[in-house]
């Protein structure tokens, strides 16, 4: 039984590999790379807020969906991805809840303005035009520099 969750755990870590390595085939250029380190986190901050403004109940939902998700490919990224969440949940609870809506569909234009911009400069279309999954992938490719940085496992 240990050796088959081993052999789990490597097909496992092999699949969120693979992702990011075809993620990252069309975020090569450094300032694509910046634009996307800024506006990705963005991006998953107002979708947590859009989602808060209908019900803060519906974000706390679709956040616990995106973490199964995250479980599925990795501890470790799950780990880092739940304490991300975790932060723009309490950033979205102590804020004025009149100006949510408004300040997230004005960062989402914005942040989505530039990271089409960044695809520009890179040559090549988002990833999520070719899997929807790259929208939840995104995140883990911000993170998965800071894991290597801090030589955190993932």
């Amino acid at each position: 039984m240990g050796s088959k969750q081993a052999t789990q755990t490597n097909e496992t870590q092999r699949k969120v590999d693979q992702m990011l390595t075809r993620y990252a085939e069309s975020h090569r250029h450094p300032k694509n790379e910046m634009i996307h380190f800024i506006c990705v986190p963005v991006i998953m901050w107002t979708v947590l807020a859009l989602l808060w403004s209908v019900h803060p109940t519906l974000a706390l939902a679709m956040t616990v969906i995106a973490l199964l998700y995250y479980f599925s490919l990795s501890i470790g990224f799950a780990i880092g991805m739940s304490l991300m969440a975790a932060a723009m949940l309490v950033i979205l609870w102590a804020l004025p809840q009149h100006m949510i809506l408004q300040v997230a569909l004005i960062a989402f234009v914005i942040a989505w303005v530039f990271q089409f911009i960044g695809h520009k400069i890179e040559g090549k279309k988002p990833s999520f035009f070719e899997d929807l999954r790259f929208l939840l992938i995104g995140p883990l490719f911000v993170i998965s520099f800071l894991y290597r940085r801090w030589k955190l496992p993932y």
